[in-house]
């Protein structure tokens, strides 16, 4: 049994008072909405954080609602109350669907949307216990300065493994963040970086508070996801498409590839479609292209050429099911 360091709690009662806490406390402490990440690394020694500031009080961000033209979905909202939304299914489909597919049904009745947007990368020399870390001298991303995937590596390359990411960027979502200086609003794409080490713009002292979804007619998404059990398991490999129609025909297209790197990757190939090429969208053409421009790392469990030719075969069947809905 790998047990719990010593921790204070904090419980607060609003955004403002748990914001208030995280700048009296500082560095030391960590935010906790489900805690089925933070506390399994915590057990293995990879956060051993002097407070935890429990945000299971905020009850307004919790919901899904709509405002506008925009679905507003608060931070602590459940994957599985996001998965079971109507107003997720109709206008954020890929969103409902990563949500869905995240751990096991218990993982999703605590887990939540704004957790599962911060979660912490993964990588197969990390995600251990302390003692497995220590016998190979740590890791670049803790304790250690040595790369164990990329020989001679001075940048952490541990994977996005957060299911809703490449939803969120592919659905063009915006992540609202509330800290010290107030309420910041960044593109999911610009949320997420390229660095294994931390892969958020969030910065210190702030904490995410709902994602707002542009709600377009029109539009449909999907997202499917590789792993080797049919539950419970991290991504090795997913893909988020979203198709905008306009007037039957086929208007913008976006690809988003994660569980490659720290940050979610944009199909090159699909930004660059104009209208002709969407009028008969070239799925082959596409799978093609996002196999040339995906190269996955030995950093998190399978096959690396299993997991390459495996983005062939999930973009072409995420594309497939976007055209059969549209």
């Amino acid at each position: 049994m790998l047990p719990l360091p010593e921790f204070t709690v904090h419980t607060p009662a609003s955004v403002d008072e748990a914001v208030a806490l995280l700048a009296k406390l500082g560095p030391g402490a960590m935010l906790l909405a489900g805690g089925t990440d933070l506390l399994p690394n915590m057990k293995q020694g990879l956060h051993a954080p002097a407070h935890v500031v429990s945000l299971q009080r905020l009850g307004a961000l919790r919901g899904v609602r709509r405002e506008g033209d925009a679905l507003v979905i608060g931070a602590m909202t459940t994957l599985d109350a996001v998965a079971g939304s109507a107003e997720a299914k109709t206008h954020a489909a890929a969103l409902a669907e990563a949500a869905a597919v995240v751990g096991g049904p218990q993982h999703r009745r605590m887990g939540t949307l704004g957790g599962n947007l911060c979660l912490d990368t993964r990588c197969r020399y990390y995600n251990q216990t302390a003692f497995w870390r220590g016998a190979l001298g740590y890791c670049l991303k803790k304790d250690g300065d040595t790369c164990h995937v990329v020989e001679g590596g001075r940048k952490c390359v541990a994977a996005a493994s957060n299911d809703t990411a490449a939803a969120a960027i592919a659905l063009e979502a915006t992540v609202v963040l509330t800290g010290p200086a107030g309420i910041r609003r960044l593109p999911a794409a610009d949320f997420f970086v390229a660095d294994g080490a931390r892969n958020t713009a969030r910065r210190e002292g702030e904490l995410l508070t709902a994602l707002e979804v542009p709600v377009r007619a029109g539009r449909v998404s999907v997202y499917e996801k590789l792993r080797r059990r049919g539950a419970i398991d991290f991504p090795l490999l997913s893909v988020a498409v979203r198709l905008d129609r306009e007037d039957g025909s086929a208007r913008a297209l976006d690809v988003v590839i994660s569980a490659l790197a720290a940050k979610p990757r944009r199909l090159a190939a699909a930004q660059k479609l104009g209208a002709a090429d969407l009028a008969t969208l070239p799925i082959d053409t596409l799978a093609d292209a996002a196999l040339r421009e995906c190269n996955p790392l030995p950093n998190i469990e399978g096959d690396v050429v299993w997991r390459k030719q495996m983005v062939r075969v999930l973009v072409k069947r995420a594309l497939g099911r976007a055209t059969s809905l549209a």
